[in-house]
């Protein structure tokens, strides 16, 4: 007989599952739902047959990843601007309490996820952050122990051709601290400091809300147009937040959060800074 337990249990694991492979809690939680409705809809001698239901419901989650990741190719045609993955605000016990932090849910991470092909994604997740033998990820993707371990070494090579020098997080939080500061101060030779040369910002607004349509690049552009930003709207709160695990911006107007910000830092200068400003990706942080 079926251990009930034991497969409410496998909740966590499924939801770290989906939210690496779909970059999304919302999209996460509604793989996970889907998972259990199919479990339930099984027979209970259904249900006992089953051998394994931990390796059944995994099994289940990563093919309707799969078919979701397919889906999403086809709406980020039609998506307005930049897409960025969902940023979780792991600071907050209920979440972090269900979604495992280490360096695969960075956003810098998830956006060199995001660039790979459903098919890669899914292998690498499973094997080089699940630990899953190619054996199995074979059969839960229903291709070969040979092509899987292909699928996985492209990934790998993605991920260490975006590779960048990590900064410790304590060492990350003070250039973010003091970002913010040169960011309220409006002070623009401080904000150049603390940028490389080739920074980026990416922002997200989904067509929903007012962000820049392409990426902003080098650090003299970047600056101005931050100082600008608190010229227009004086009346904004920048708080201290963690994003994905790693120290981060949010910006709140009127009590109301507007925008997440992630940053990726070389040493003690910022390279990237992911804004996201889609309000559909920012309910977990209106709370």
């Amino acid at each position: 007989m079926t251990d009930m337990s034991a497969i409410t249990n496998e909740r966590r694991h499924l939801l770290n599952l989906a939210y690496r492979l779909t970059g999304s809690l919302a999209d996460a939680e509604d793989v996970v739902q889907e998972t259990y409705a199919r479990w339930y809809a099984l027979t209970r001698p259904r249900q006992d047959a089953i051998d394994n239901p931990a390796a059944w419901l995994t099994t289940v989650a990563t093919r309707v990843c799969l078919d979701l990741l397919g889906s999403a190719r086809a709406r980020r045609e039609r998506y307005v601007g930049s897409w960025l993955p969902e940023p979780l605000p792991t600071d907050v016990a209920d979440l972090s309490d269900r979604v495992t932090l280490d360096e695969s849910v960075s956003m810098a991470f998830l956006i060199v996820l995001d660039a790979m092909t459903p098919a890669e994604r899914v292998a690498f997740v499973l094997h080089d952050v699940f630990g899953y033998p190619f054996t199995e990820v074979a059969t839960i993707i229903g291709r070969t122990p040979v092509a899987c371990r292909k699928l996985a070494s492209s990934a790998r090579r993605r991920v260490r051709d975006a590779g960048t020098p990590l900064t410790p997080p304590t060492d990350q939080a003070q250039v973010v601290r003091d970002f913010k500061k040169a960011w309220e101060a409006k002070d623009i030779t401080a904000l150049i400091a603390l940028l490389d040369p080739g920074a980026t910002v990416t922002a997200d607004g989904g067509g929903q809300v007012s962000a820049v349509q392409h990426p902003l690049q080098g650090r003299d552009q970047i600056a101005h147009y931050a100082t600008t930003l608190f010229r227009v709207m004086p009346d904004m709160t920048i708080l201290e937040r963690t994003v994905n695990g790693h120290p981060g911006l949010m910006v709140q107007l009127a009590g109301v959060t507007t925008t997440v910000m992630a940053f990726e830092l070389a040493g003690d200068r910022i390279i990237h800074i992911w804004a996201v400003r889609n309000p559909s990706k920012l309910r977990p942080w209106t709370a």
